[in-house]
Order: C-alpha cells, then structure tokens, then sequence
C-alpha cells in the first residue's frame, strides 16, 4: 500500500485522472498535497505537494455553472488534469493551500484559435 502525504484530510471524492487513459479513482485534498488513487491498481497514483503546486487551471463552461475539469501545473513535471463529482467542493478546498490569484480560468475555444491565429509578432508584419 502506498503512504499518503497528508497528516490531516480535508477531502476525498470520486474522481478521474486524465493522463493518457481516463483513470477512476479517489481523490483526496489535504494539508501536504493532492493525491490521486486509483481504484483498480493500486501501484497507479498520484501524489502532488503543495510546494510544487505553480497553478490551478479551471475549465469554466456556462459562466460557472459547469466546471468539467481541473488542471494542476507543476513547476517542474507539467500538467496533470482530474475531474470529479463536485468540482466546486475540490477547488474550495485546494484553495485553502494554493492562492486564489493562482487559481486561473483556462482559454475558451474561440480563445484559442484567436491566438492561433493572430500569431505573436503580427505587430512585425504590419509595419
């Protein structure tokens, strides 16, 4: 079995990790870090320090009523994205650990390909 970060527990819900495969499992906010366990196998978890935490990226669909999935940059491993049955409850508890000015809303669709678009030194073209 593998040993939890955490001293003290503020969350454990029903959760998804997406890297690679969809993965079904618990997730569990506490005082250390987030972790994620998997349901089937055991040796497949995920453990991410608050300290290591750079930001939390938020994907919002109709003005907040929805939040499909969540994303937690490291700063040094990437991203690593999760969703859950109540995301709202997650993201409050994250919150307690990781600043709220860290806690961003991702692009929207037509965001992206706005910047796709545009380029970044269209500015260069135009003179």
């Amino acid at each position: 079995m593998v040993q939890s970060l955490n001293t003290k527990v503020d969350l454990v819900i029903k959760g998804n990790s997406h890297l690679g495969l969809t993965d079904y499992g618990q997730i569990m906010v506490g005082d250390k870090g987030f972790e994620f366990y998997d349901d089937r196998n055991v040796r497949n978890y995920i453990q991410i320090p608050w300290a290591e935490v750079d930001t939390v990226v938020v994907s919002v669909m109709f003005k907040g009523r929805w939040i499909p999935r969540y994303a937690l940059k490291t700063k040094k491993n990437g991203m690593y994205a999760f969703s859950s049955k109540d995301p709202k409850r997650v993201l409050r508890a994250i919150r307690k650990y990781v600043k709220p000015d860290k806690i961003v809303r991702s692009l929207t669709f037509f965001q992206v390909l706005k910047r796709a678009f545009k380029g970044k030194n269209q500015d260069n073209y135009l003179k």
